[in-house]
């Protein structure tokens, strides 16, 4: 019985598991808005590297 009541009283514990649910809170939207993102990114990403590309070939012929 004792041992059920030094249970109930700790709190040490309650403490741990709320920053764990935070942190997997944090982690799912973080994964949601990546992925709600990606396509976009990846349309960023190409456009910069096709006029890196063009710029390249200017400054090529340039010299």
């Amino acid at each position: 019985m004792e041992l059920i009541r030094r249970f109930v009283k700790e709190e040490e514990g309650q403490g741990l598991v709320e920053y764990a649910l935070i942190i997997g809170l944090i982690a799912i939207v973080a994964i949601a808005a990546l992925t709600a993102s990606g396509s976009s990114i990846s349309s960023i990403f190409g456009t910069i590297s096709t006029k890196l590309g063009s710029a390249e070939g200017v400054v090529s012929s340039a010299n």
